[in-house]
């Protein structure tokens, strides 16, 4: 007899609904040792092995997915926006306990296969890839701040190192905030505070030195060197170094991390032309284990890309993503596309040549659809390259499309 556990987990309390031919029980539990062990009892009087579904929340949903993983029982964790569209098709007005009874109905119904456990290295390397990408957000916060102080203090300090920006920019910034503050000193003064920046030694300290001095002269700031304008550039040029030290270091963990795991899935990442180490490493932290997925189209479902889209052979029909799945893997992999596409100068690919003649036989200006397409097929060979243990070889994979498109 199905047995079925519909939860609506909250920030400090959980609904649970249990369905049982027809007839429902429904409770509250506290998120807390408390309202876990209350839960437990029932899990253990109702069935051994009971159906359990619930919606990932987040960070609320995690310690009742980890209260379930250490008692050994299967679930059902449904994406929010999949669990949204279950509920909107089934209730007539919201409130936690009819979320916890459409689940428990949903389930009852649809019979959805229960999540895959994985090894506890992957949840760190996701938490691990969160946070970098918080602190990508930070970085990009920081500079646009930044650039609107300076425009007030030192706007020519821009110029300095072309597009080049990164921590000895940073440090030149909390040097010298304010145009006044080179005019202040001597060439060769300047030169000595350089001069043990990275990568840097006297002669081209100097270098830099009389550049700098040349446009602190053209400057016309905008407010006075003991304005609070120039206290701001300070601070989030200090801001920056942290944050871009701060990612470092989240970077390192993450890629020390992947090497522990006990395949060569990062080794088989990396033979992908244009996927650098890390985002081989964020891959891996936002997709999982891929072994767990059946096919290509189960990945597709998980990062939000499997709509309504038909591809045989050159022929793509192209609708709108459900966007149903993981945003930040989406980001990850659409920025890989552009990476693959630029390293294709030197190191051919056939996900590059599939966008390129994509584009070059495209009738719009825009190319998300198309590389959106393009991640189905990077998707599709990382998950053959990664069941089959094989590194990329970009003559299998094009004599390979080859014999698809002629099948």
């Amino acid at each position: 007899m199905s047995i079925v556990f519909g939860i609506d987990v909250s920030s400090r309390d959980s609904s649970v609904c249990v369905l049982q031919s027809g007839a429902t029980r429904e409770y509250k539990i506290t998120n807390d040792t408390i309202g876990f062990k209350t839960l437990l009892i029932d899990l253990k009087e109702y069935a051994e092995h009971p159906q359990i579904i619930l919606e990932a929340t987040g960070v609320y949903s995690r310690r009742i997915t980890r209260f379930l993983d250490e008692y050994d029982y299967d679930y059902v964790l449904l994406n929010p926006l999949k669990a949204k569209k279950i509920n909107q098709g089934l209730r007539r007005n919201k409130t936690d306990r009819n979320d916890a009874y459409h689940l428990a109905l949903a389930q009852d119904r649809n019979q959805h296969q229960p999540n895959r456990k994985e090894p506890e290295v992957y949840h760190q390397l996701q938490s691990l890839s969160r946070a970098y990408e918080e602190l990508t957000h930070d970085i990009i916060s920081s500079k646009n701040r930044l650039h609107k102080y300076l425009q007030l203090t030192f706007p020519e300090l821009e110029t300095i190192f072309n597009n080049s920006r990164g921590v000895n920019y940073w440090y030149l910034v909390e040097l010298f905030p304010h145009c006044q503050d080179v005019r202040n000193l001597e060439v060769s003064t300047i030169a000595k505070q350089i001069k043990d920046f990275k990568g840097y030694g006297i002669n081209r300290a100097q270098k830099l030195a009389i550049k700098l001095k040349h446009l602190a002269d053209l400057a016309y700031p905008a407010v006075d060197q003991d304005d609070p304008e120039r206290d701001e550039v300070v601070y989030y040029a200090n801001r920056l170094l942290r944050l871009t030290a701060d990612r470092e270091r989240r970077s390192e963990a993450m890629i020390k991390l992947a090497k522990t795991l006990p395949n060569r899935d990062l080794e088989i990442l990396m033979s992908i032309p244009g996927i650098a180490e890390i985002t081989a490493v964020r891959i891996l932290a936002e997709l999982g284990d891929i072994r767990r997925f059946s096919n290509p189209n189960k990945i597709n479902a998980f990062v939000g890309i499997d709509p309504g889209r038909y591809q045989s052979g050159e022929k793509d029909s192209n609708l709108r993503i459900s966007k149903h799945g993981n945003a930040v893997a989406r980001k990850i992999l659409y920025r890989a596309i552009g990476q693959i596409d630029l390293a294709a100068k030197t190191s051919p690919c056939h996900i590059a040549d599939y966008y390129e003649r994509k584009k070059q036989f495209s009738q719009t200006k825009g190319f998300k659809k198309i590389a959106i397409a393009s991640i189905h097929k990077l998707l599709r060979t990382v998950y053959v390259l990664i069941i089959t243990d094989q590194m990329y070889d970009y003559n299998v994979a094009n004599n390979n499309q080859k014999d698809f498109c002629r099948n």
